[in-house]
């Protein structure tokens, strides 16, 4: 069965095209604001949960680790029992969630409402794999640019509205309004997106599920604190060791699971596996801008190169990267459909080196920056318009919520490597204002010089990549054997 064929014929019943990209795009858009909603009361926090800054700090931890465990899970629910129906389940979660941390005062109910929030990540990933079964092929390219990049829009978009919120109302509405937002969303989609017959039936591989979920919180949890716990700690040390080695006997079983939750024969061919490794590298130059850009506009003007602007500010000034990655989805798709979405991957890849190198340069006005996060977001569109066609093009119609939601959590794992890495650099190369230290001019042209180097090796790696010109042109007899209709999965 071919790609066309996948999706059922629904006649003048189905809904417009445009109305289920929209919906999908939104609720993708409301995902990823949730991952910066929060970042305003970072430095209040502990006031306002009448916690230590090491409690506090959980709140964003355990956001990343939710997005994490519940990622990969979500492609493969929604690859067995229906993408939509798994989609709103997530959106659920998220509401939930924005609702028990909007009536919160304490910390134990803001971390667990913050965990709901992370357990909706595989939006995104499903997302796009529904528009891969229900879209037609001319539209598709467009779609899944636009769907892949709302990780960003999102995130750019949501710092100057939370922001705001945060300085003029009580800090309570962020959460009510996120709760609204994903509320909203959920009901779009149960509206506008059809349901997709395509399944691939049998058992959840919970074994797996569980083992993969313990890895990456072992890999990810000293990411995020290796900082405060100290790099060479026996805790940090320890997750590490202990990541390997529960990565490694998760990776034996899944080969030997006749259902596995990652189908690691496909994760590893070439295509697929040069993709995530872009990713993640990919991931890792993204979110360098987030971390140097607001950092030199907050810091103050004593410092010789800090602005000593707002938060609010800040948020204006990354708010144009995520209306430029908007911007950037057709373009993507038509650079994909002329030249392939590996040309289009190593595109984006230059652009946001060029970024980089720019940021070095020009920091010490507030029109540079907002030069740099745009140009920087031209760069971030093209290539995530990229990386779901080229994962796309290598794998069956039935295993692509897993592989997108792999994908995905490559991504994940190449941002928090960023914040990490970025955070001891910072930490490290400082300079001394009375009893006051702030990271140095150095160290963030530092991190903006890793941040361009990590785009060039997405780009070396994106140029071993199979040229394949579009997700239509993917084997389609690969994966004909393991389709199954809806009809077909419960008999």
């Amino acid at each position: 069965m071919s790609h066309a064929d996948a999706a059922p014929e629904r006649g003048a019943a189905a809904p417009p095209t445009n109305l289920v990209v929209v919906a999908l795009a939104f609720a993708g858009i409301v995902v990823s604001l949730m991952q910066t909603v929060v970042i305003p009361l970072v430095p209040e926090l502990p006031q306002l949960l009448h916690a230590p800054a090491t409690g506090t700090a959980w709140v964003v931890t355990v956001t990343l680790l939710g997005s994490a465990v519940a990622t990969p899970s979500a492609g493969r629910l929604g690859d067995m029992y229906g993408k939509r129906r798994v989609l709103l389940v997530s959106l659920v979660l998220l509401t939930a969630g924005s609702v028990i941390a909007a009536l919160s005062d304490s910390l134990t109910p803001m971390i667990v409402g913050r965990a709901l929030q992370g357990l909706s990540a595989g939006v995104i990933p499903l997302g796009i794999s529904i528009m891969r079964d229900e879209l037609p092929s001319e539209r598709l390219g467009s779609a899944i640019a636009l769907m892949s990049a709302s990780l960003g829009i999102g995130g750019a978009l949501g710092l100057p509205a939370a922001a705001f919120l945060a300085e003029y109302t009580d800090w309570h509405v962020l959460f009510w309004a996120s709760g609204a937002l994903g509320a909203m969303a959920a009901l779009v989609v149960a509206a506008v997106v059809p349901e997709s017959s395509v399944r691939t039936g049998g058992r959840f591989d919970l074994l797996g599920a569980l083992g993969l979920s313990a890895g990456l919180i072992c890999l990810l949890l000293p990411i995020s604190k290796g900082g405060d716990w100290g790099w060479g700690s026996g805790p940090v040390v320890g997750l590490f060791v202990a990541a390997v080695i529960v990565l490694l006997l998760w990776g034996r079983w899944e080969t030997r699971s006749t259902r596995p939750l990652v189908d690691l024969r496909v994760s590893t061919r070439r295509q697929v596996l040069l993709t995530n490794l872009a990713s993640t590298v990919f991931g890792f130059a993204m979110f360098a801008m987030s971390l140097v850009i607001p950092q030199l506009l907050q810091l103050p003007e004593a410092a010789g190169y800090g602005m000593g602007q707002s938060m609010v500010v800040v948020g204006l000034v990354m708010a144009p990267s995520g209306l430029v990655m908007m911007a950037m989805a057709p373009v993507s798709a038509r650079i994909s459909k002329l030249y392939g979405p590996k040309v289009t991957l190593m595109v984006g890849a230059v652009v946001v080196a060029i970024g980089y190198a720019l940021n070095i340069v020009l920091m010490s006005a507030i029109w540079h920056l907002v030069l740099i996060s745009s140009v920087i977001g031209v760069g971030v569109g093209l290539a995530y318009g990229a990386m779901p066609a080229l994962i796309m093009a290598a794998v069956p119609v039935s295993e692509t919520g897993a592989a997108n939601s792999l994908n995905t959590l490559m991504r994940s794992i190449g941002t928090s490597s960023a914040s990490a890495i970025a955070g001891v650099i910072l930490a490290q190369m400082t300079v001394e204002f009375g009893p006051v230290s702030f990271p140095s001019q150095q160290g963030f042209r530092l991190v903006m010089g890793i941040g361009a180097g990590s785009a060039l090796l997405a780009l070396l790696i994106a140029a071993f990549l199979p040229k394949r010109r579009s997700t239509s042109e993917a084997p389609e007899t690969r994966g004909t054997e393991e389709r199954t209709t809806v009809g077909e999965a419960s008999a």
